[in-house]
């Protein structure tokens, strides 16, 4: 029997994924699996399960012009008690998880290896006791042994994996760099809480525009890992902002996956004056009008508040818009990530 992967995206930033059988509404699988999705009528009248489809195939049953327009539908909205999946699918669900009486999943998991990756970044490997079924770009809310607390950061592995991986900031005096820097050993037992966040791909419909400032290449590598696998028809810029030469970790990886993807350019920036590199400064130094493809493109942006600020500034000078801009900020207190 046929079975679609349903991603569920709840305004509060939590992801919930659910298993869609042949034939099956997205309501019923998801009341089946748990999740009390919106709903008054069940038989596409009210117009209460009314969701935005992001990414998918699916087929509509009878719905009434009250409950949801034609226009809407072409728009992509869709109620969810008459959808019926041909193919995995992204739902916006305008509505928080609590409401629809679910939670992020917390996955147990014990650490692999820490990789010390520069003096500003560690590489963080962890066995999972199940794969999360994640976007990418995403991030989980990682557990820091030894400690009641937890520190949030974005997968750089492939969705799906059993062997996650992140890229972690090295920050003095920080609890999970701490940990790292000072307790780790394989083994050590981990808690993944998630994913969540409003920060990941859709689908690649026009030329790409990536701003990885520091460790925030964390999800473009996800990213790179989806695209190598499912293709690309649109060509994709990243830009690798850091430091120093030798914050440019994982730099082989991106450089192997930009060659098997094809059609992706990297391009590297370093910061510090006394750095010898073809491209200085900052990104807003570099990103061109061509490179916005005239407004059609879409910009996806992972970086320090300052960064995602300079950038939007930069738009603004260079009197381009692009069609959609994604961001996740970053805090060096090691707040939880900001997406929007």
């Amino acid at each position: 029997m046929t079975s679609y992967t349903i991603a569920l995206n709840f305004e509060d930033g939590v992801t919930r994924v659910i298993q869609c059988e042949d034939d099956e509404k997205v309501t019923d699988a998801a009341f089946r699996q748990k999740i009390n999705l919106p709903m008054d009528c069940r038989d596409g009248v009210c117009g209460t399960c009314k969701c935005f489809v992001e990414q998918g195939a699916y087929e509509l049953e009878f719905y009434m012009d009250e409950s949801m327009s034609d226009e809407e539908a072409d728009q992509g909205y869709a109620l969810t008690c008459q959808m019926i999946p041909e193919s995995d699918c992204v739902v916006r669900v305008p509505a928080s998880s609590s409401v629809c009486k679910t939670a992020p999943e917390t996955v147990d998991g014990r650490v692999l290896a820490v990789d010390r990756l520069s003096e500003t970044s560690f590489g963080l490997r962890v066995e999972l006791a199940r794969p999360i079924n994640f976007l990418p770009g995403q991030y989980v809310n990682l557990s820091v042994p030894g400690t009641p607390n937890h520190r949030s950061y974005s997968f750089s592995s492939a969705p799906g994996a059993q062997e996650a991986s992140f890229l972690i900031r090295n920050l003095p005096g920080g609890l999970m760099s701490t940990y790292l820097d000072e307790r780790a050993q394989p083994g050590d037992e981990v808690t993944a809480t998630g994913p969540m966040g409003a920060f990941y791909l859709r689908p690649i419909e026009r030329a790409q525009v990536w701003l990885a400032g520091g460790t925030g290449l964390a999800p473009f590598l996800s990213m790179l890992e989806q695209v190598a696998d499912q293709g690309l028809d649109h060509p994709i810029i990243l830009y690798y902002a850091v430091t120093r030469a030798a914050d440019l970790v994982e730099l082989g990886r991106v450089n192997e996956l930009a060659e098997q993807i094809g059609a992706v350019t990297v391009i590297t920036i370093l910061a510090a004056e006394d750095e010898t590199h073809e491209r200085k400064g900052f990104v807003t130094d570099h990103v061109t009008v061509d490179d916005l493809n005239g407004g059609d493109c879409d910009v996806y942006l992972c970086g320090p508040p300052p960064m995602v600020d300079a950038v939007r500034n930069h738009f603004g000078k260079l009197g381009v818009e692009p069609a959609n801009f994604y961001y996740e900020k970053f805090n060096p207190t090691e707040a939880e990530a900001e997406a929007a």
